[in-house]
């Protein structure tokens, strides 16, 4: 997104405790939804985290150097997949809130 922000910013910021940068006013309804979908994917893969982390690869097609990698993906994409359906309603709740931030500024 261009001017706008960056998922990746917002993640690192909030693992670094620091303010998560707040959408420009320029940005469009369409910015903002895809902002509070990646959101709310990105929840939705770190909740799904601990259901993963004690299942294993059956032999002989798991396992390996790449497994860890590949879960990990697979997770995020499970995250991506449930938020593009409809999710839970943080993206909702998320939006509203962005668009509240607007009409203050």
């Amino acid at each position: 997104m261009s001017g706008g922000m960056d998922l990746m910013q917002a993640q690192a910021a909030y693992r670094n405790n620091q303010p998560v940068p707040i959408m420009p006013k320029s940005a469009n309804i369409k910015q903002m939804r895809e902002v509070a979908e990646k959101f709310e994917a990105m929840f939705l893969s770190q909740a799904l985290q601990p259901m993963f982390a004690s299942i294993e690869p059956a032999s002989p097609f798991g396992g390996g150097a790449g497994n860890e990698i590949w879960k990990s993906m697979q997770i995020d994409e499970y995250g991506k997949a449930i938020a593009r359906s409809g999710g839970i309603g943080i993206a909702d709740a998320v939006m509203e809130q962005m668009l509240k931030a607007q009409e203050a500024n």
